[in-house]
């Protein structure tokens, strides 16, 4: 089967199981809107500038977290209440997975566009500045949250799940550069055959 058909039958399966009686309908639109825009980026961008494969697996799985956190909140997604309770833990940490692929997923596609559009040559300042990248994109995402609640009220603290937790921004953003970083390490080499492949064609 085709790549790009597994592809969007995983994105619309995890779509429709995740829209299905979500906990709370605001927060839905709230926690889905980023997956629900890759969709059309990436049918307006697929002749133009299509992607290495990493890129769009990275991208589904990105997707795929959004839309779990959606269905539940971020604060209440089952697996985690249980791992909180085995932890002995207050809180739900789901939140932290979702900053930690707002890093690790990131990062690449920044490289990728950087390196391909002749920002940046291969190196530790494309490394860098990808991670730069990640921390702005973070930080501007916390800022969201921040313009979402200040319009919302109390609607919002779904949205927002810090959970009582005081540094919740700044650890969220932490989980972002570690997820950055992270991917860089493990997958820099991967991306840079998949890029070379691609250039070739």
């Amino acid at each position: 089967m085709n790549k790009k058909v597994i592809w969007l039958v995983i994105y619309c399966s995890v779509l429709c199981w995740s829209v299905i009686s979500p906990k709370d309908m605001f927060t839905w639109w709230l926690e889905a809107l980023p997956a629900l825009l890759a969709i059309p980026i990436l049918f307006f961008t697929r002749n133009k500038f299509p992607l290495t494969s990493l890129s769009y697996l990275l991208i589904l799985i990105h997707c795929c977290v959004l839309l779990v956190g959606a269905k539940y909140t971020y604060a209440e997604v089952p697996l985690f209440d249980w791992l909180a309770q085995l932890m002995d833990s207050d809180r739900n940490n789901y939140d932290k997975v979702g900053h930690l692929a707002q890093g690790f997923i990131p990062v690449m596609l920044a490289r990728e566009v950087m390196l391909r559009n002749h920002v940046l040559q291969p190196g530790y300042w494309c490394q860098f500045l990808s991670v730069c990248f990640v921390l702005a994109f973070s930080a501007f995402y916390e800022l969201i949250e921040w313009w979402v609640a200040l319009l919302t009220g109390e609607d919002a603290e779904a949205f927002l799940g810090t959970q009582g937790y005081v540094w919740d921004t700044q650890s969220d953003m932490f989980m972002a550069l570690v997820g950055g970083i992270s991917a860089l390490v493990l997958l820099t080499g991967l991306h840079n055959k998949q890029l070379a492949s691609l250039n070739r064609h």
